[in-house]
């Protein structure tokens, strides 16, 4: 078996005033995967998305980075976070900004990172000017500009709707087939999840914990014809099953890999 890439060992985060949002957390996640946590509102994903990318601290457990945590972490949260003042080229430039690094020196990867979601033309646009899927694909192309190894998305299109999420699914995995990032996702979307994943960790109600690892095996470019497959529908349904069968269920250490 080879080495994993992220060891997450027996996590929990209790918070300041008891809320336990994660308890005995344990997965190996692989380089070069993708891996999609499912569960119900309020069960902890968002919570370990944030301890993955080093924000915030667990209260046990550890997470180990087989070799050391990369630099290149790329994070999309849930709103596009965009700055309404600035364009959108400037809020791409804005982690290499806060980095040191010039406009200058940013432009090409920023330019890069645009012409990968398909914006090239907007650069001068502000994000009034923009769609809700444009303005989650600036947000996207500002985590690209980093040139992840890593990145962590934060139910990116919950908001949009269902014709450009799919849309929007069907660039991330392209963009994901094409540079192989390790991706770690937050969805409450099983179809989301299975069109998207290698991999589908399903958490029960908080404090959360993994209590299904469901491999997806499908080709690594995907689009409609996946969506059509019995294999995608069975894994959808599979899924669907473990929520239901985990729902009130407490939460039992368990490590998968």
């Amino acid at each position: 078996m080879s080495t994993p890439f992220l060891t997450l060992n027996n996590i929990g985060r209790r918070f300041a005033d008891g809320t336990a949002a994660l308890a005995d957390i344990s997965a190996d996640i692989e380089e070069g995967s993708f891996v999609s946590l499912v569960g119900p509102s309020g069960c902890g994903k968002s919570t370990l998305l944030r301890l993955v990318a080093g924000l915030d601290e667990p209260s046990a457990g550890s997470i180990t980075w087989t070799n050391g945590q990369p630099d290149d972490v790329g994070f999309v949260f849930q709103d596009a976070t965009l700055m309404p003042w600035a364009t959108v080229a400037d809020n791409v430039w804005l982690p290499h900004r806060l980095r040191g690094m010039s406009r200058e020196d940013a432009q090409p990867l920023i330019d890069e990172a645009l012409e990968r979601v398909g914006l090239g033309g907007r650069q001068s646009a502000y994000p009034r000017e923009l769609s809700g899927g444009m303005r989650m694909r600036v947000s996207i192309a500002r985590a690209l500009s980093l040139k992840p190894r890593v990145l962590l998305m934060d139910e990116p299109f919950a908001a949009l709707d269902e014709i450009t999420r799919e849309k929007l699914n069907d660039d991330l995995n392209d963009l994901w087939a094409e540079h192989k990032w390790t991706v770690i996702y937050v969805t409450h979307s099983v179809y989301e999840a299975a069109y998207l994943s290698t991999r589908i960790l399903v958490m029960p109600a908080r404090p959360g914990a993994f209590v299904a690892d469901v491999p997806v095996e499908a080709p690594v470019d995907r689009g409609d014809g996946w969506r059509a497959n019995p294999r995608f529908a069975q894994i959808s349904a599979d899924v669907t099953a473990q929520l239901r069968a985990a729902a009130g269920v407490a939460s039992q250490s368990r490590r998968v890999s």
